[in-house]
Order: structure tokens, then C-alpha cells, then sequence
């Protein structure tokens, strides 16, 4: 009996221990599948990056010299009407999507914004830019409550307060079941005609608008759109890649954003208007130096954004034309934060655009990497404009 009784004893320890070896090693290999994932997404996300940064590269969109309007909203107060804008109808606030500060339309979806000018209805110059961000989320038709984005960029003739009677918009639409276009209606010079147009951005083949082809629309991610006025000439991108092109436009005094729809990651982000594209080489001969703002990082980060390679590749190529330029490559920053954080930060960040040029093929000797913190203030620190044009890079002759 007791010989029994340790037989049986042994033969549950042994199935005990082989349990536990069997629990062990599928932890292990778990673990190793989640290793193997995340290695994957890593290397998918560093992937995706690099080509948004090649298509930013052969981008032909150029961004304003001048900035005289940006708000990235970081320094509003939740719930609260952003303060650089107006309020033209319908309802807005600061809230935050994806870990940013946005201005978004968070009752019914329904509202029209205006950036907060001294002539409201008349500020655009004859050559500008307009860029911002937008959240654009994965598509997944199994929700049950689905939402869409209805965002419209409006402009409006000059001098002109009737607002709703807008001359011009581009407007894009999306679902989140992953239906998604753009569609434009610009007014003709000297004619009541519009030139129109629209371009399908589906991600999903579900729908007529899919396009699997040449589709620059990033799901799951901020996208970055941009669009220049030339006189006549309008052109607008979507992180990088052209998806309007009509050569004639009647010149807008100003313009304002207009919400249609009601969107779970509703929000403006990163918006940026400038005039002006003034060539590279001309600025350096009239000031042995080229101030740029178009170069932007990361929150906090010396990771440059890939819409900022447009400008890069533009310093690279005048570079390769003039073999005999070399650069002192300064990153400047605005008073925000102390200078323990700051100086160091614009050391890496003007690094990092030193690696990005020698990157496009320039020697690393025609450059030197400095960073000058907060300390060479071109404008005023107490006022969100001022702030913004400290934040800068300045490529200075050598």
C-alpha cells in the first residue's frame, strides 16, 4: 500500500513538473512572438517614415518664408475657446486627440473658425501658404457608431464679411469605415465659373472611392496637408504628395475653416499660414544667411518631421549647385522651458539636420552643427507670434 501510495505520489509530481515546464516554455514562447511582433511594428513604422520622408523629398510644394500666422495650441486651456481665433458660427474648443492639443468642433460637429486678424475679411497676401494636421484613424467598419470628418478650407473674396457666400473650398471628407475623398471648388479669374474637381482617398475596398494605387492618406496617423496660392496658380498636398493642381484661381482676401460633420478625433492641428517663397540664394546674398522656419521637430524631440525634408532637399540642392558654400547650421528655440532643456535640445536637433543634409549627399565638413538654445530671440517671447518666430534654423554662410 505505502509502495502504492509513493508511486502514485511520483507520478503526479512528474506530471506537475512536465505542467510547469509546458506553462514555462509557452511563456517563453510567447514571449518571444511579442518580441517578434513589436520588432515588426517598429520596423514597419521606421519603414512607413522613411517613405514619407522619400516622397517629402521629390515633393514640389514650397513652403512660406514668412510666418505670420501658426498655433499649435499647446499653451490653451482645455475646454476653452483657443485664443488666436474667431468664432464665426457653430461651436468650437481646445481638446485634446492623439496626445495633441487641437481646435475642435466637439458638440454637434458643426462650426466655422477664422484665425483672429486685424482685417478680418481681408489678409492674405498675393503668394501664400497654408498647412495643418489632421488625425485620420484606421479604418473599421464594425463600429456602431459610426463617425465622419466633413472639413472644409473656405475662401473668401477680399473685403467681403458675408462669409458664407465663399468664393472657393477644398473639402475633405472621411468615414471610419474608411470612405474618403477630396473634392474642390476654386472661382475662376474675373468669372463666376469654378474650377472643380475631387480626388478618391478610400481605405477601404468596400466602397467606390477605395484607391489602392496612389493613395497618400496614412490611417492610424496625423497627416499633414498643405496648399500654395500663387497669384493664380493653386496647388494642394496631402503629406507631400500633390492632389490639386489648377492653374488659375481668383486671389481670396482671407479664409476660415468650416465644420460639417460630427468626428470622434475632430481637431485641428499644427496650423501654419505664410507668404512668400522667396528663392534660397537670394536670401542668403541679402543677408549671408538663410532663416527658415520650415523645418520643424517633434514636441520635445530632435526627430524632424517629414514634411521638413521639402525644405532640406531645397538647402541640399543649393549646396550642390554652390560648391563653395559651407554652413553654420543653428537651431533656435523659443523661451518655453529652461535652457538646462532647451540648449541641449537645439544642439541635437541642428545635428540632426546636419545629418539629414549629408543624408542628400553634402560633405559633412561644409558643416557645422550649433545650437543656440533660447538665446538669440528675433521677436518677442511674451506673445504666441513672437514665440513662434524664435522658433527657428538659420543656415549661416561660413
Amino acid at each position: 500500500m505505502v509502495t502504492m501510495n509513493l508511486l502514485i505520489s511520483y507520478i503526479c509530481n512528474q506530471h506537475l513538473i512536465v505542467t510547469l515546464q509546458i506553462k514555462l516554455e509557452m511563456k517563453k514562447a510567447i514571449s518571444v512572438l511579442l518580441v517578434i511582433v513589436s520588432c515588426v511594428a517598429l520596423s514597419y513604422s521606421a519603414l512607413a517614415q522613411q517613405n514619407t520622408q522619400a516622397t517629402y523629398a521629390k515633393s514640389d510644394f514650397v513652403p512660406g518664408d514668412v510666418i505670420f500666422f501658426e498655433d499649435t495650441f499647446e499653451n490653451e486651456k482645455l475646454g476653452e475657446f483657443p485664443s488666436q481665433w474667431d468664432l464665426l458660427g457653430g461651436y468650437s474648443e481646445t481638446a485634446s486627440v492623439q496626445g495633441r492639443k487641437v481646435l475642435a468642433f466637439t458638440d454637434d460637429g458643426i462650426g466655422d473658425v477664422i484665425p483672429l486678424m486685424k482685417n478680418k475679411w481681408d489678409w492674405l497676401p498675393d503668394i501664400f501658404t497654408v498647412e495643418y494636421d489632421l488625425y485620420v484613424s484606421k479604418p473599421d467598419s464594425d463600429l456602431d457608431d459610426l463617425t465622419s470628418l466633413t472639413l472644409m478650407l473656405c475662401f473668401g473674396e477680399r473685403g467681403d464679411g458675408s462669409y458664407y457666400n465663399y468664393t472657393g473650398d477644398v473639402t475633405f471628407r472621411y468615414r471610419e469605415d474608411g470612405s474618403c475623398s477630396m473634392e474642390w471648388s476654386l472661382k475662376k479669374p474675373g468669372s463666376d465659373d469654378h474650377t472643380t474637381g475631387d480626388k478618391a482617398l478610400g481605405l477601404s475596398p468596400d466602397y467606390d472611392d477605395y484607391n489602392g494605387k496612389d493613395n497618400p492618406l496614412l490611417p492610424g496617423q496625423w497627416n499633414h496637408f498643405s496648399f500654395s496660392f500663387n497669384k493664380r496658380a493653386f496647388k494642394g498636398y496631402i503629406n507631400g504628395v500633390r492632389i490639386i493642381n489648377v492653374p488659375a484661381m481668383d486671389a481670396p482676401g482671407y479664409l476660415y475653416f468650416s465644420s460639417g460633420s460630427l468626428y470622434r478625433h475632430s481637431g485641428l492641428s499644427n496650423v501654419r499660414i505664410a507668404k512668400g517663397a522667396v528663392p534660397l540664394y537670394d536670401r542668403l546674398a541679402a543677408e549671408g544667411k538663410i532663416v527658415t522656419y520650415a523645418i520643424t521637430f517633434d514636441t520635445g524631440k530632435a526627430t524632424i518631421k517629414p514634411e521638413s525634408m521639402v525644405e532640406i532637399v531645397r538647402v541640399a540642392k543649393l549646396m550642390q549647385e554652390k560648391p563653395e558654400l559651407s554652413f553654420e547650421v543653428q537651431g533656435h528655440c523659443d523661451n518655453t522651458g529652461s535652457d538646462s532643456v532647451n540648449d541641449p535640445l537645439s544642439q541635437k536637433r541642428a545635428e540632426s539636420i546636419v545629418a539629414a543634409l549629408v543624408g542628400q549627399g553634402i560633405s559633412k565638413d561644409r558643416l557645422t552643427a550649433v545650437g543656440k538654445g533660447s538665446h538669440e530671440p528675433v521677436a518677442d517671447n511674451g506673445t504666441d507670434e513672437g514665440r513662434a518666430k524664435n522658433r527657428r534654423v538659420e543656415f549661416v554662410k561660413k
